[in-house]
């Protein structure tokens, strides 16, 4: 059986606007002249590097700020010196989410230059003891349900361990949310898009249809929904997978004429990609739901079949499963049983 996930329900639309980005990093977006610079910043991550954005306008703006290593902010000092500027000369922070290859080098700026986001940032900026105390308590009780092997589960604490390494103490000094228009720079309009984490965001300018989308929608690489605690402990947890399905289709709305990445060159064609990613992950669901037809299974053993060579990235690949479970948990296809052991997954006859 098929799943549609709204790829046909969406009418698209497209921009006359003709966009150049030059060799010094102008946009010219028809009648608008809106200076735009891309920096792209080392990481010592798997990804390589992460791009941040300058944007020249009531208030001199970066969008993310790479992680909080030397070389990073060598880095950031270098391209920014290219048009004269140094990291004192920027007036605010806007984050696209939380995550350290983003938000770590939030440090390399004074404490109080205004720093923006959406508020399921704060948890993650200046990490508490209560908050790693209960989020160690999630992963640990999310992974017994998914019948993940004790000796295995030490290894989704590495990111938690990465931002105690690499983060950042900060506060945000405004919640910014879907609707809003980025502070300083009239005519960006916020678009929540969440799914890669709880707090991502990403900007859009009306005029030019240019999107500045963190690590919504990538071209060489699949974004990961990562899984994170509820935002108040009585919640449910988040459905990373079908937040991201959601985001993806809302942007399916939006006339957008090139896409800005997180990582990675820019996109032009993006409902074509929106359309492949969207088609990539229901067949991998049914995939998935292949599996379970042939075996009832704990969410860990579909992980092993569906990525039997997961030695690097595990917790990505679980997630991504969990993912795939929910998205057909959520349109009855699958049932799952829960034991003290583990959670069974098996198809719904």
């Amino acid at each position: 059986m098929f799943i549609s996930i709204g790829l046909s329900i969406f009418t698209r639309t497209t921009s006359s606007i003709k966009i150049n980005f030059t060799e010094v990093g102008i946009l010219n977006m028809g009648s608008e002249n809106v200076k735009l610079k891309k920096i792209t910043l080392p990481t010592p991550y798997a990804i390589s590097e992460v791009n941040v954005y300058i944007i020249w306008g009531e208030a001199l703006t970066i969008i993310d700020t790479g992680v909080k290593t030397e070389e990073s902010k060598a880095a950031l000092t270098i391209g920014l010196k290219e048009w004269g500027l140094k990291i004192a000369d920027i007036e605010q922070v806007i984050l696209t989410h939380h995550h350290i290859d983003h938000a770590g080098g939030l440090d390399f700026f004074t404490k109080d230059i205004p720093v923006y986001g959406h508020e399921n940032n704060q948890r993650w900026l200046g990490i508490k003891d209560e908050f790693l105390t209960s989020h160690h308590q999630f992963i640990l009780d999310l992974s017994t349900e998914l019948g993940v092997p004790e000796p295995l589960k030490e290894n989704f604490f590495m990111m938690t361990q990465q931002y105690v390494k690499h983060g950042c103490e900060r506060k945000l000094h405004k919640y910014l949310a879907e609707g809003d228009e980025l502070p300083g720079l009239p005519d960006w309009q916020i678009i929540e898009t969440f799914g890669h984490a709880q707090s991502h965001l990403s900007f859009y300018h009306q005029k030019s249809g240019v999107m500045i989308g963190g690590d919504h929608l990538l071209v060489k690489m699949k974004t990961n929904p990562i899984m994170e605690p509820p935002i108040e402990n009585k919640q449910n947890r988040p459905k990373p997978l079908l937040q991201y399905i959601h985001s993806l289709q809302k942007w399916l709305n939006v006339p957008i004429s090139k896409l800005y990445t997180g990582h990675g060159q820019e996109v032009t064609d993006v409902h074509t990609l929106i359309d492949k990613r969207l088609s990539s992950l229901n067949n991998k669901a049914m995939q998935v739901k292949e599996l379970l037809s042939q075996k009832p299974s704990t969410g860990y053993e579909i992980c092993q079949q569906l990525f039997p060579k997961m030695k690097l990235g595990f917790n990505y690949k679980l997630w991504e499963t969990v993912g795939y479970l929910d998205f057909l948990e959520e349109f009855g296809e699958i049932k799952k049983n829960t034991y003290p052991e583990a959670s069974i997954y098996s198809m719904d006859k």
